[in-house]
């Protein structure tokens, strides 16, 4: 059995998509199809930069998205590697839940784009920019970083866990001085490293809900179609093959932790075996520290397209 998964933010860099881009029709039709959809030229930001421009959440949502299904049109169209053939579930980190869903067919890539562009300014606007922030602690497990999370969570402030990624990498969300706080006191809860995120906004926790009311409208108004294969949902770790219950999930996930360490421990007790990576090389090393036995590739040019296909036989 064999996973398809998506990347999250942070995945995004200037040059993403470029080469591919230009070796296959079936990338540039994606890129050109986003473009549309968001009335931006978006592909021209992703080849050229501005780094900063790019690295905007209300961007670098819908880029990290297309240059996914790009690679997927690409295995698709180039090499006949039909994902409803190839592979047994699909699940995205944060954002690439979407991707995930474009993948299957929930969602067609236009609606996708416009609902992360969507999502993105969203989350930007729930919290005026300086007041909150995000933290990765580096050697800490779920335990410590809860504790550390409740320790540092001053009167009225909010620190919470929003990532759970892997066995040696927790990340946090709230206010700023909350977050300042809980990295100064990580060596006390037996946690290596407290490091700052260069992120605009504290994602995945309770100040993000003036966000997750807006994608509730948004998604009110778009219901998904059935899906091509189940998903792993990032709120619930579990499996979901229902489009109707995946799109309540997907209010939630704005405001909730994102479970990827259980989601691939889940996909694993359900007789996963390897997982691909479209778009990026930021899941693979996760799941390795989640379980070595899990066989991983990342797909992201040409070549490795071409490689993955043949590997299939």
């Amino acid at each position: 059995m064999r996973a398809f998964v998506f990347p999250g933010q942070g995945s995004q860099k200037v040059g993403m998509g470029k080469d591919l881009a230009e070796a296959s029709p079936a990338a540039r039709e994606v890129f050109e199809e986003v473009n549309e959809a968001l009335l931006q030229n978006l592909s021209g930001m992703m080849a050229e930069g501005p780094e900063d421009e790019l690295t905007l959440t209300q961007n670098a949502q819908p880029a990290i998205m297309a240059n996914s299904i790009a690679v997927l049109r690409v295995l698709e169209r180039e090499f006949g590697v039909r994902i409803a053939d190839h592979a047994s579930c699909v699940a995205g980190h944060s954002l690439g839940e979407y991707s995930a869903l474009c993948a299957v067919g929930a969602f067609d890539l236009a609606t996708t784009a416009r609902l992360l562009k969507l999502r993105g300014r969203s989350m930007q606007a729930a919290v005026p920019v300086g007041e909150g922030t995000m933290a990765a602690l580096l050697g800490a497990d779920i335990e410590s970083a809860r504790a550390l999370a409740e320790a540092a969570a001053g009167e009225g402030e909010v620190c919470e866990i929003a990532n759970d990624n892997d066995p040696t990498q927790v990340v946090i969300s709230g206010h700023r001085a909350a977050i300042e706080r809980a990295v100064g006191m990580v060596k006390e809860h037996g946690i290596k490293r407290g490091m700052l995120l260069p992120v605009s906004a504290p994602f995945h926790c309770s100040l993000m809900q003036p966000a997750a009311d807006r994608m509730a409208d948004a998604l009110s108004h778009t219901p998904p179609a059935a899906m091509a294969l189940p998903v792993y949902a990032n709120v619930t770790a579990g499996r979901v093959e229902d489009s109707e219950e995946e799109r309540a999930l997907l209010v939630e996930q704005v405001t909730g932790r994102v479970r990827w360490r259980e989601s691939v421990m889940a996909m694993r007790e359900d007789g996963v075996e390897s997982f691909v990576e479209l778009g990026g090389k930021v899941l693979v090393p996760m799941i390795g520290r989640i379980d070595k036995e899990a066989k991983t590739v990342s797909l992201i040019s040409m070549e490795d397209c071409e490689n993955f296909a043949k590997s299939l036989g």
